[in-house]
């Protein structure tokens, strides 16, 4: 049986209010409107996060680390700064100091006559011992071998 419309409710109801126990479409199309669009912006949001990691990936290995350890400390602390220093320093061309400073040490080893790539630290550490076996008045242990190189 139906029941009778109330006298004072209108005779004409809009086409989104459902019957009972019907499905409602409006519900469910805005349900997955709304998922698309939190899905959309925080897409959106990543990716604009990542902004200044794929600038700086074109540049040197320090300076992507840098970039990228600023961008993960941004989005842990919530502390904005972080990515904006991260952005500047993306957009920075660095100088490469690594080049010279090396081809430096490369040159200074064949005038000291180490072979190169061998690094001083080695020689260093070996000169140390014959020195200390040296000065030691009650052992002669390697005293006739070692040989310490001047710098002058």
């Amino acid at each position: 049986m139906s029941e009778p419309l109330h006298p004072t409710a209108t005779h004409h109801l809009p086409s989104f209010i459902t019957a009972p126990g019907d499905t409602d479409v409006l519900m469910v199309v805005v349900g997955i409107v709304l998922i698309g669009a939190v899905l959309a912006v925080g897409n959106f949001y990543l990716h604009l996060h990542t902004l200044p990691e794929r600038m700086a990936h074109r540049s040197q290995k320090l300076q992507f680390e840098i970039v990228a350890v600023l961008g993960l400390l941004a989005l842990f602390t919530h502390m904005h700064i972080f990515w904006v220093i991260g952005l500047f320093l993306a957009m920075i061309d660095l100088p490469d100091f690594g080049t010279p400073l090396r081809r430096i040490a490369g040159s200074v080893e064949k005038m000291a006559g180490v072979p190169p790539g061998d690094g001083a630290a080695e020689k260093v550490g070996e000169s140390a011992i014959h020195v200390v076996a040296a000065e030691g008045p009650e052992t002669k242990v390697g005293a006739g071998n070692s040989e310490v190189q001047g710098h002058a």
